[in-house]
């Protein structure tokens, strides 16, 4: 008796994050999560439909384990214990690493791959490559490459992952700290005061993941008010939710937002070039 093609891939999965809850979404695979991270965010629907099993570094094994998956997404090193549990309990488990803007293409197609929805995945990624080639096309009308600095934390303060260094280069900036990027670990991406200070960056953008990010505490450090950002009045927040979860919505709303904000100082420097 020969099965239906359907039935070869997954139909229970935990999602520990919500990165491939958003994938699977969007996809219209949605049908098959039986579990997400109570972090999820998008679609805000997700949260509604869909049964809470774990945090970001915790999960609730018995639960996830009561609901028989056949599958669980995970994300990152931070849920290596999550995972090796799982996997000892006979759960198969897929984590993802997705650091990069590539990495997180990839991500798509991967999920995509294993629900069976390859085609659509497909089409997925080019429509948000789409997206990036015609935000690069605006941005090469500016004047200049602004210098960005991007604030993940503030205590200490933690300068841009390499997804948010990417995003800001393609719509039109120049991260402040390019050396610091790479590095995966937040605790390798600490810097000071002064070290942006040195830096002079036209725009500052704060992410504080988890909290609402306070400009006039930031534009009051030691010697910022010399800052042509705090000068020029480009002291800004994106929230972490659209620009620090590396999945679509990097590209639908983070990227969409650093554009905006880029557009902005631009427009300003012509008009300023304009009454000089």
């Amino acid at each position: 008796m020969r099965r239906d093609a359907a039935e070869r891939y997954p139909q229970r999965i935990v999602c520990l994050s919500t990165e491939t809850t958003e994938v699977l979404y969007l996809l219209g695979e949605q049908d098959r999560i039986v579990g997400i991270s109570g972090f999820t965010t998008r679609p805000a629907i997700a949260r509604r439909e869909k049964p809470k099993v774990a945090a970001f570094t915790s999960a609730k094994i018995e639960k996830i384990l009561a609901l028989q998956p056949d599958l669980v997404f995970g994300f990152s090193n931070l849920q290596a214990d999550i995972a090796a549990t799982l996997i000892q309990a006979g759960v198969e488990v897929h984590i993802f690493n997705q650091r990069s803007i590539l990495q997180m293409l990839n991500m798509i197609a991967t999920v995509g791959a294993l629900v069976g929805a390859a085609d659509k995945a497909a089409r997925l990624i080019e429509e948000l490559e789409n997206r990036m080639h015609q935000v690069r096309e605006t941005a090469s009308y500016l004047p200049r490459k602004p210098k960005v600095y991007f604030e993940e934390w503030d205590e200490p303060m933690i300068c841009s992952i390499r997804w948010v260094a990417e995003l800001i280069e393609i719509a039109g900036g120049e991260d402040c700290f390019p050396e610091l990027t790479p590095h995966h670990s937040a605790k390798d991406r600490v810097i000071s005061v002064n070290q942006v200070l040195e830096r002079q960056p036209d725009i500052i953008i704060g992410s504080w993941c988890g909290k609402k990010f306070n400009a006039e505490q930031v534009m009051a450090r030691a010697g910022w008010h010399a800052i042509p950002a705090v000068k020029n009045g480009f002291v800004v927040e994106i929230k972490s939710v659209d620009i620090l979860q590396p999945g679509p919505s990097l590209i639908t709303h983070g990227l969409k937002q650093l554009q905006s904000i880029i557009q902005q100082w631009g427009a300003q420097q012509a008009h300023s070039k304009h009454w000089s």
